[in-house]
């Protein structure tokens, strides 16, 4: 059995002891869950409990199944990107600061295999939730609000996970580079709060990684321009081999700076 091979299982058995294959696919199965429910009930709950004065209105868009999926990923860019960095971004320095890591180290395990193994897994753990969240909001929406075509809403998933592979590069990265607090804070800032700053003024640029879900959201929208989409894929793939690159080098840097 290769090193690679064993370091997966201890990766999938830890991860499956902390229960991340369980709750985090909860988490997004709920919020993809409650996005369809929440929209159409929308004005059965405000006439429940928003002490409406008699006679009030409140007129509503009609919405479609595709804008229901912009919503559910609305929901998985904020919540569900903070829910799996905090939960992957002490992989490595939580290991490193608890000395389980020096069991590790002090082995002939080249640094690429420990880094790829861990980034490897919490790729896996996101890309099962986030399928498992939108097939659940897809099950909900097609009741309620109409179906998509299946083969758009298949080149969005598959770009959606592309973008989580992204996620999971740079938190393992920022993880085996950094102390967890300054990790957290580094990744935070990258990802949710780089998607905020690349909305505000990325207007006259489409190549982003950070503009990458949005393209995918325009296959369900036909709206979809591939030039845009393909340079926003090159510059994602350019951006996970850096810092899967730069995370092989902080956990060597790591390896050099053990003391047995």
């Amino acid at each position: 059995m290769t090193q690679f091979s064993v370091l997966l299982k201890k990766e999938f058995l830890e991860s499956w002891r902390s229960f991340k294959f369980l709750w985090i696919p909860l988490v997004f199965i709920f919020l993809g869950v409650t996005e369809p429910l929440t929209n159409y009930y929308i004005e059965d709950i405000l006439a429940a409990v928003g002490n409406m004065p008699e006679g009030f209105e409140m007129l509503f868009p009609e919405l479609t199944a595709a804008d229901i999926l912009l919503s559910t990923t609305g929901q998985y860019q904020l919540i569900g990107l903070l829910v799996l960095i905090s939960a992957f971004i002490g992989s490595v320095s939580r290991e490193r600061h608890n000395g389980t890591a020096t069991l590790l180290y002090v082995r002939p395990i080249s640094a690429a295999v420990i880094f790829m193994s861990k980034w490897m897994m919490a790729s896996i753990v996101s890309i099962v939730s986030a399928v498992l969240g939108y097939l659940a909001s897809m099950y909900y929406t097609v009741i309620l609000f109409g179906s998509v075509a299946v083969d758009d809403f298949v080149k969005m998933l598959l770009t959606y996970c592309v973008w989580l592979v992204l996620v999971m590069a740079i938190t393992i990265a920022m993880s085996a580079a950094f102390q967890t607090g300054v990790a957290a804070a580094i990744a935070i800032i990258l990802i949710p709060v780089g998607l905020f700053v690349d909305s505000a003024i990325g207007g006259f640029w489409t190549w982003t990684p950070w503009k990458l879900v949005n393209h995918g959201l325009s296959f369900v929208t036909d709206t979809i321009i591939m030039a845009d989409f393909q340079m926003a894929l090159l510059f994602t793939v350019i951006a996970i081999i850096s810092f899967s690159g730069l995370g092989i080098l902080a956990t060597k840097r790591n390896w050099r700076l053990t003391k047995v």
